[in-house]
């Protein structure tokens, strides 16, 4: 009976430890990955606890704005769910008693690239989570048999500018360092010539 206790309570504390180790992992991981901005074309659920008329369902306009009873046009693209919440909160208490507002990101339809050039699938892509130059190449059906892999441009919209970040296939692929491989944004363009 003893030793039967003692393999319990052995299994236990793996069990906790284990569960605290991936507990850890989980933290760091979430640290890593940046807040996630609404963007323009997203689906957001708005939600007023008790207050039927101000639950709705609305993509963000081109304008970055959503419009709601009450409040009218607020800007949602640039702010995380949570700072778009205040400010509705902010904007509904003039109306509502004590308003308990929750806004949730239904669709995510920002994240989208474009791939052109000698690739097998060119196009636009919407992306669900972060991605990469190769994530986008993978996405488009990989290279033609004319590509040029070592001279691919990113182009990315630096405000009024258009900037050109260059992109070398065979150094990402015959390096270890993640380095080489570049994170893409929403709205870039990949060009492979």
């Amino acid at each position: 009976m003893r030793a039967m206790q003692i393999r319990l309570a052995t299994v236990l504390l793996i069990g906790m430890s284990l569960c605290a180790i991936s507990r850890a992992d989980d933290t760091g991981t979430a640290a890593m990955l940046p807040e996630y901005r609404i963007g323009i074309d997203d689906v957001l659920d708005i939600a007023v606890w008790n207050v039927t008329e101000l639950q709705k369902t609305m993509p963000v306009r081109p304008d970055g704005k959503i419009s709601l009873p009450l409040v009218n046009d607020v800007v949602a693209a640039g702010l995380t769910p949570m700072e778009l919440r205040d400010v509705l909160t902010k904007k509904i208490a003039l109306y509502v008693q004590n308003p308990d507002v929750s806004v949730v990101v239904r669709e995510i339809r920002s994240l989208k690239i474009s791939v052109l050039g000698q690739v097998k699938a060119p196009g636009r892509y919407d992306l669900k989570a972060p991605a990469t130059v190769l994530d986008a190449l993978a996405l488009a059906g990989g290279f033609t048999d004319f590509a040029a892999r070592r001279k691919i441009t990113i182009l990315r919209s630096n405000g009024s500018a258009m900037q050109r970040v260059y992109f070398n296939f065979d150094a990402a692929v015959s390096t270890a360092s993640n380095r080489t491989n570049i994170a893409l944004k929403p709205g870039d363009i990949v060009v492979v010539p």
